[in-house]
């Protein structure tokens, strides 16, 4: 049975197409303490453990690409089950695989059936709602998966002496089928069979539109900015400001509960606020804690002091990335499975390239990291602005009432 769209999300639908979002991340940072057992059993160096990770993350680039075109023409539910089933399958593979070849391929597959549920997810709640309803929907579903990155590295740390490293991949296993059951259980097609048809003869054609690319740049680039804030933290923290090890975990964890908190505040303002507003107030947020960070990198002062702009940056991501998500698949209501591919290649795709450029002072300075978010800060804001400036209505793409006669 094909659901309508009624301009709100179930709370049941929402949780799941949340977990399908953690999955990722999970299989990004739960065996990260497990890297060094890995490499003396499997008898490899740890270069060649450390490409798993990598694997793991060409193939959710890769998928997305992939599962986002794939739904568009075939419709949602289909894809998703066939994503989740590989995945419980790639799951498996590596928590038992013999040898680190077999570890490659297993991780490869991984990542582009994890990519599935991620792409999918955003796709069906595109379907569901539009404007301010969906861009709720999109904070309260990052404020749920947002616990992921934050338990993950915390919980691989726990189980390692307990379960080993095998274990720890067995613990994706059992999320594997969570979300293979949770998909089959709730998430029911979202995607008309009319639309379908239209999108085979248009996919990536329509995400040429002005909405579409100014929302998807606000959107990649503020991510892209919590990208190189996580890459520089270790060497900021524990090099620059000469934190301990624990005290770098703790505040770590106080900057994602700061994303976790402004993501359920831009939830509740969304119930009656318009999501350009709210997207606005989180760039000019942004922007500023940005060129504070900047200043206090260039004056001569105590190094912890940059820890205080640094929160708000992070903070500021929660009025960002749900509105933003929300308005780029708004705009292109017949293709929102190929705008979520391409939304998050790009998402991954920059917050990769932009890795490196935070460590071009060696450990030793805030300043690279400092430059480079403020830079991706002034460029979001910029796309911000032409996007909330614009005549368009961009909080649903397509006006309701013609929404409405393509679904009906």
């Amino acid at each position: 049975m094909e659901a309508s769209a009624r301009g709100a999300v179930p709370t049941p639908l929402l949780l799941v197409l949340a977990l399908l979002a953690s999955v990722a991340p999970f299989g990004i940072d739960l065996y990260l303490p497990a890297f060094p057992r890995m490499a003396a059993d499997l008898a490899t160096s740890d270069t060649a453990i450390q490409l798993t990770l990598t694997m793991f993350l060409l193939g959710l680039a890769a998928g997305q690409l992939v599962f986002g075109p794939v739904s568009d023409r075939w419709g949602r539910r289909g894809p998703l089950l066939a994503g989740s089933a590989v995945f419980v399958l790639a799951s498996v593979l590596a928590a038992t695989a013999p040898t680190i070849a077999v570890l490659l391929v297993a991780r490869l597959f991984q990542g582009l059936s994890a990519a599935a549920g991620m792409v999918i997810g955003r796709a069906v709640i595109a379907d569901l709602a539009s404007g301010r309803t969906a861009a709720r929907a999109f904070s309260l579903m990052m404020t749920v998966s947002g616990v992921a990155p934050v338990v993950a590295p915390l919980l691989g740390s726990l189980l390692i002496d307990g379960i080993q490293w095998r274990g720890v991949l067995f613990v994706l296993v059992g999320l594997a089928v969570a979300m293979l059951a949770g998909s089959a259980a709730v998430v029911r097609e979202s995607h008309p069979r009319e639309l379908r048809n239209a999108a085979r003869g248009g996919g990536f054609r329509v995400l040429g539109r002005r909405a579409f690319l100014t929302a998807t740049a606000t959107f990649v680039f503020s991510f892209a900015v919590l990208m190189a804030y996580i890459s520089a933290s270790p060497f900021l923290y524990q090099v620059v400001i000469g934190m301990s090890a624990v005290s770098y975990g703790l505040l770590f964890g106080l900057n994602a509960l700061g994303l976790i908190a402004s993501s359920a505040v831009a939830a509740r303002l969304l119930r009656r606020g318009n999501p350009r507003r709210v997207l606005a107030t989180g760039v000019t947020w942004l922007l500023t804690a940005a060129a504070v960070l900047l200043v206090l990198a260039l004056l001569p002062i105590a190094p912890v002091w940059l820890s205080v702009p640094i929160f708000f940056a992070v903070a500021s991501l929660g009025f960002v990335l749900g509105p933003a998500t929300a308005l780029a698949l708004g705009s292109v209501p017949e293709a929102a499975g190929t705008g979520s591919a391409v939304l998050g290649a790009a998402q991954f795709g920059l917050g990769a390239a932009v890795s490196p450029l935070v460590s071009a002072g060696e450990g030793h300075s805030a300043l690279p990291m400092a430059i480079t978010i403020a830079v991706l800060a002034a460029i979001a804001a910029g796309a911000c602005r032409v996007l909330v400036g614009s005549s368009r209505d961009v909080e649903a793409g397509l006006p309701e009432e013609r929404l409405r006669t393509v679904r009906s």
